[in-house]
């Protein structure tokens, strides 16, 4: 490869696997050449590049790795990009405005999904510096909070997200695009004395490094310049639909939405490439996977241009153009790359004079064919073949060595680079997926292809906060006059699933919705009507009250009003489990021991940030488990924010100290999730967990009947079939009830 890499245009044939070393190879090829080490490396999706992030940090630990987001948003969307993301593309825009008058002494590698790289953006935005502050340095709060609002952030009065700054007195708390945590930054006189990481969740410091200096990046894509705002007042008049928000970006003030307008307000949109340093290469992965999402994205972006914008221009004296913001089509993002070297990543040969064809070779999928993966590593050790496993915790790389020699198969920890053809080598790397050399007589296997699934082990690097998941409902389970409840309009009534034409010209299409009844907004008219569609699900759940409700009027008070008395009622039931737990202090219990080294490994293999309150109800929950007292708790909280996890930590801490656990739950489909959760994050731990439902055979039920009684079975998730009369434990330690309120008073 490194004879070829000076060329401008080159195909590498690789399996998708191998595709961190191949980048890496060509960064080492380019390096030895003397030639510019930025190298663009297009993915098909976000994930994709996600992954790239964090194989490619492993490979080559002195190397820079710049992520730049996709919006969250289609271009011309009446809706703006998370701070966040604004935030981490402004960033990777600066910094490669840096790298085109400074080289770099190290590998740079730009990872952006194709959706990224061919949305243009404006014109400049990284000769912006960031807003940077040093402590010990003299700064006027007042031009301190300008300059924040002309960075787009918003001022409120307690900060609680990312783009938001506060200010009492002599602090100023500030959330930074692109800061793991909010500052808070004090001031004696105008002297900065401190600056601290808190949390937003309690508004209290952290106890994190020192921080002396701070860069503030902006909240928005669009800066509202002198030159954009004379812009924005000049169109108020042409465009009147548009006019509230012209006038306040007129006015300077940040809006909701105004990146969608940033075609007409800035000086010039450009394509990504234009960031580029001078002969920085352009690696595209899966190019036909990409050129396939190209396609789509740019039928999707036009689709809603003329269905949105037509509409929002109608009345105007000229329709509103807003083409050199949208997604340009995959040709003219490759012919805009002519002067970058060109390298393709795929794993489908095409013949061509500039294809590279590594010779690598895709692990089996053990789960769909015959031979068992500790046979074909045997297969592969009487071959002469050196084989590396890598996994991404340290933990299941020791119960995988002891898993692997207790199969007779040789193996050892990695501990040096050293080939060893007579044992498996595991070692810790976040690879996703493996390859073979055949020629080079290596395999590299990782934990999805030796288990067949990853497990939920993540780097406490990559952990992110969790997003809300929607229970979202099932139309077809549906009937009409079944009761639902909006998430912004209240309860309604289900009326039934249609489909609607919308979209003109050419671009019309077919589109389902949900039909949903409210009360109506003046007395003795037609009920009012919303149409949901059938993609924003997540804004319903089914109503599980157990009378009849009143419907809700969109747009009025009812609803806020019937949330704030639910409120009240919970308080209420607080009080009454205070008193009850205060009478139940008085019974006597098993105490569970301390947490266990396999506890800690389990629950820092959670993929998400702990919410605050999420760690203190982990922590009363153990110390109420190790308690003399027997606890009886109730956790209460809406859907997604965590309290499955809590449960599986203390079912986890049960089953250390020997005793059995059961879950009992409402439905059968809560046993399949519930199972599927727990199994996963179960992984690689002895722990025997089973299911009791309809949906298991008779010889399944018997089993675990069995395996309960005889101690087999560590832990049981059902539902109504656990109070059966023939289900028996053999220690039974911990019960824990999902969805309490759909059981009769007869079974809790």
């Amino acid at each position: 490869m490194e004879s070829s890499i000076t060329n401008q245009k080159l195909r590498v044939i690789s399996p998708q696997g191998a595709n961190p070393f191949v980048i890496n190879l060509i960064a080492s090829a380019r390096a030895a050449k003397k030639l510019v080490p930025v190298q663009l490396v297009v993915t098909a999706t976000g994930r994709e590049a996600e992954e790239l992030s964090e194989a490619l940090s492993e490979l080559d630990p002195d190397c820079e790795v710049l992520e730049f987001p996709s919006w969250e948003t289609l271009p011309h969307e009446r809706l703006s990009p998370s701070p966040e993301t604004v935030g981490k593309r402004v960033r990777v825009l600066q910094r490669l405005h840096q790298l085109q008058s400074s080289k770099a002494e190290h590998n740079v590698y730009v990872l952006a999904s194709i959706r990224a790289t061919l949305q243009p953006v404006v014109d400049g935005l990284g000769e912006h510096p960031a807003l940077k502050l040093k402590m010990g340095e003299d700064y006027l709060l007042p031009e301190l909070n300008l300059k924040l609002v002309e960075l787009a952030y918003e001022r409120v009065d307690m900060v609680t997200r990312r783009g938001e700054f506060a200010t009492r007195g002599g602090i100023l708390d500030i959330f930074p695009t692109t800061a793991e945590h909010a500052v808070r930054l004090e001031f004696f006189g105008d002297e900065l004395e401190e600056i601290r990481p808190f949390s937003v969740s309690d508004q209290r410091s952290l106890k994190t490094e020192v921080v002396t200096e701070l860069e503030i990046f902006p909240a928005r894509e669009v800066i509202i310049t002198p030159a954009v705002a004379a812009k924005a007042r000049e169109m108020q008049h042409e465009f009147p639909n548009l006019s509230t928000m012209l006038s306040k970006i007129a006015e300077g003030i940040p809006v909701e939405g105004m990146e969608s307008l940033a075609p007409v307000l800035v000086n010039k949109m450009v394509p990504f490439s234009n960031y580029l340093p001078k002969d920085a290469a352009v690696t595209i992965i899966g190019p036909e996977k990409a050129a396939a999402r190209a396609a789509s994205l740019v039928e999707t972006n036009e689709e809603f241009l003329h269905a949105a914008w037509d509409a929002a221009a109608e009345g105007a004296k000229a329709p509103i153009d807003l083409s050199a913001g949208g997604f340009l089509p995959i040709k003219t993002f490759l012919d805009g790359l002519k002067g970058h070297p060109q390298i393709d990543i795929s794993q489908l040969p095409s013949g061509a004079e500039d294809e590279i064809n590594l010779s690598l070779l895709d692990i089996p999928n053990f789960t769909i064919v015959e031979t068992k993966v500790d046979q074909w590593l045997e297969d592969q050790l009487k071959a002469d073949q050196t084989i590396f496993i890598v996994v991404p915790g340290h933990g299941t790389a020791e119960r995988l060595v002891e898993k692997l020699n207790s199969q007779n198969i040789p193996a050892r920890l990695f501990e040096s680079p050293e080939e060893d053809k007579n044992q498996v080598v595991v070692g810790q790397a976040s690879f996703r997926k493996g390859f073979a050399a055949p020629e080079s007589k290596l395999i590299v296997l990782t934990e999805a292809d030796y288990y067949g699934k990853n497990s939920s082990y993540v780097s406490p690097k990559a952990r992110k906060l969790a997003a809300r998941r929607g229970a979202a409902v099932d139309p077809l389970t549906l009937k009409r006059g079944d009761y639902v409840v909006h998430e912004i309009h209240g309860i309604g009534r289900f009326l039934e699933l249609i489909s609607r034409r919308s979209g003109v010209g050419g671009n019309q299409h077919e589109r389902e919705y949900l039909l949903v009844e409210y009360a109506p907004s003046k007395r003795g008219q037609a009920n009012d009507t919303l149409y949901v569609p059938t993609d924003h699900l997540d804004l319903l759940t089914r109503y599980v009250g157990g009378e009849a409700p009143v419907l809700s009027r969109m747009g009025g008070s009812d609803w806020s009003n019937q949330k704030g008395r639910a409120r009240k009622a919970v308080r209420k039931i607080a009080i009454d489990l205070v008193k009850l737990y205060s009478a139940r202090m008085q019974a006597k219990g098993y105490s569970f021991g301390p947490d266990t080294p396999w506890q800690r490994e389990m629950e820092e293999a959670f993929p998400f940030v702990e919410t605050q309150d999420q760690l203190t109800t982990i922590d009363e929950v153990k110390r109420d488990m190790e308690s003399s007292v027997p606890m009886d708790r109730l956790l209460a909280g809406d859907v997604g924010f965590g309290k499955t996890e809590v449960a599986v930590r203390a079912a986890f801490k049960a089953i250390q100290d020997g005793k059995q656990v059961a879950m009992l739950v409402p439905t059968t489909l809560l046993v399949r999730q519930h199972t599927d959760t727990i199994e996963a994050r179960f992984e690689g731990f002895p722990i025997n967990v089973r299911s009791l439902s309809r949906f298991q055979t008779e010889k399944e039920v018997k089993s675990t009947i069995q395996g309960l009684l005889e101690g087999s079975v560590d832990m049981v998730i059902g539902t109504h079939r656990l109070l059966s009369g023939n289900v028996k434990f053999k220690n039974l330690g911990l019960i824990i009830v999902d969805e309490e309120q759909r059981f009769g008073v007869e079974h809790t």
